[in-house]
């Protein structure tokens, strides 16, 4: 079998030669170290960026078979985005910068993090209509049809997975907004909050339709919201489910009417208050499943919800900075929900800078041996 028959075979419950053993990328400061410490030349630790060529060889030399962040990717955001700016050197040596979503967010130099945000260009209805609502139009510019067309022409004999990138129906507004921002607007302006969640959702929606309707062929649709945290959503979930869920009926009826069965989602944080509403509107596969301290794993989510809700993820990446044994556990953990079916082990986030080398080696030679 080959990693596409692999991956679909698992999650559709279906017989495999061995589990499909997935990562879901690196941060840079992870492969600046590996670099450091010799594991990988100047050369092949430039440019290691999703499916990029040498991420794609650091993926093999570790032992994984690809990274799940395989998706063919569109411009289902603001088009063109803000131009960023500098607008501020602070005493404390902090930039106040604008960013490509018009946030205006402090960023210490040389410090890695997510920045904090201190203010929103899009704060009512007189700067939704003067810098956004443009912006988040369908041009056939947002789609890359020569890449479609290159895929189509391998429909029969790509052996790789593909996943097609559909957007993100609410998180880029909280980035855009902020937490605060958006969520006092329900309140302040329900039409403008209705409007905008109409617009960014109508845009992904055509987006979606053109890109589908080239005849090029997609193992999996992906959204991306990043709307919870490690104590619950960023969102009333009885708001999400009026205003949003009906979007992602829309769109998963879509990918389903052009035969894309496997329907995933990327959300960080304590996701189970909002997974029932992405579960209902046929989003049937979670992804990355942070373990965290509030130790998430599909057992229990499989329970409640059934075989149709299957999950990529739930590996606790944390390991890779401990020892083998501590490996050990965490596969023998793994195991059990292998054996559940419709799931395929992957770390948890982007390997970190702690993960030892070595480590990540041992996790992918034992997991090959087990799994097999």
């Amino acid at each position: 079998m080959n990693n596409r028959q692999r991956l679909l075979a698992a999650l559709r419950y279906e017989a495999y030669d061995r589990l499909p053993l997935v990562h879901f990328g690196f941060w840079n400061e992870t492969i600046e170290k590996w670099n450091h410490e010799g594991h990988i030349t100047d050369a092949d630790a430039a440019n290691v960026w999703d499916n990029s060529d040498n991420e794609k060889k650091l993926t093999t030399r570790l032992g994984f078979d690809f990274n799940y962040s395989c998706n063919f990717g569109t411009a289902t955001s603001l088009f063109p985005s803000f131009e960023t700016k500098l607008l501020e050197v602070t005493a404390d040596g902090f930039h106040k910068e604008l960013n490509e979503d018009g946030a205006i967010v402090l960023v210490k130099p040389g410090v890695v993090s997510i920045p904090a945000e201190v203010g929103h260009t899009l704060v009512d209805r007189a700067s939704w209509e003067e810098h956004y609502k443009w912006r988040l139009q369908y041009t056939d510019e947002r789609i890359n049809f020569k890449g479609l067309e290159a895929l189509k022409a391998i429909n029969e004999t790509r052996d790789y997975p593909q996943g097609l990138s559909i957007g993100s129906l609410f998180g880029r507004i909280r980035d855009i907004m902020g937490v605060i921002g958006i969520s006092y607007l329900v309140e302040d302006d329900e039409d403008l909050y209705d409007e905008i969640i109409n617009t960014f959702a109508d845009m992904q929606y055509k987006v979606a339709e053109r890109a589908l309707a080239t005849g090029a062929q997609f193992d999996f649709a992906h959204f991306w919201e990043d709307i919870c945290y490690n104590h619950g959503p960023l969102v009333n979930p009885a708001v999400f489910r009026e205003k949003v869920g009906p979007h992602y009926k829309r769109m998963t009826k879509l990918c389903n009417d052009h035969g894309i069965d496997i329907i995933s989602l990327d959300c960080d944080g304590q996701i189970d208050s909002l997974l029932p509403i992405w579960f209902e509107n046929g989003v049937n596969t979670m992804f990355p499943i942070e373990v965290g301290t509030w130790n998430a794993n599909i057992r229990p989510w499989r329970e409640k919800y059934g075989r149709d809700l299957r999950g990529v993820g739930g590996m606790n990446k944390t390991v890779f900075a401990q020892d083998y044994k501590a490996v050990d556990v965490e596969i023998e953990r793994l195991r059990g929900l292998v054996e559940l079916g419709g799931y395929i082990p992957c770390p948890d986030h982007r390997i970190a800078p702690d993960a030892i080398f070595e480590n990540v080696q041992y996790y992918c030679d034992k997991m090959q041996k087990v799994f097999s």
